[in-house]
């Protein structure tokens, strides 16, 4: 396994609309393993794979609380479908933008259609903190982030932060 770069916001990059995978074969496999070490050492609950710079429709998940057993989940060219008109708030944050929190609205429940890590079909409804993550990493797929659901002002601010905050980390 190996640590990947994350990109980080403005980057370009990081608005490449990912391509479905054709395949799920031992390359996107070791792809799933090195997002999921590059999520836990950046201590994350979400990476999108274009956030590592690969292009390809991978999401990888893990929302265990501290102290709990991992419950890592892998959704590979994952749908959503809203199941509700009802919006709710939630105070989003991204490894791509870094010391960066914002409330978005977001659809309240949805349906998430993907294949798993061995590329087996399955559908779950979600709510709460899953909904929201599937949502937002679902987001990067399409490049998008969730600063793009902010105000002009906010979104400037956001990508000065990110800047201090990249130079705070390349003295250490």
């Amino acid at each position: 396994m190996a640590l990947l770069p994350i990109l980080a916001y403005p980057d370009p990059r990081l608005r490449t609309i990912a391509q479905p995978v054709a395949v799920v074969d031992e390359t996107i496999k070791t792809l799933i393993d090195d997002m999921f070490e590059t999520m836990y050492d950046a201590r994350g609950i979400g990476l999108a794979a274009t956030q590592v710079d690969r292009h390809v429709q991978v999401i990888v998940m893990d929302l265990a609380r501290d102290g709990e057993e991992p419950q890592p989940q892998v959704f590979i060219n994952p749908t959503i479908t809203p199941l509700t008109d009802e919006t709710k708030p939630y105070q989003e944050g991204c490894l791509s933008v870094p010391e960066v929190y914002d409330e978005v609205e977001r659809p309240a429940r949805v349906k998430i259609d993907a294949l798993d890590r061995d590329g087996k079909p399955f559908s779950i409804d979600a709510d709460e903190l899953l909904a929201v993550c599937i949502q937002h990493e679902m987001d990067h797929l399409n490049g998008k982030l969730f600063v793009d659901y902010l105000s002009t002002l906010k979104q400037s601010r956001a990508r000065d932060k990110v800047k201090k905050v990249l130079k705070a980390r390349e003295k250490r």
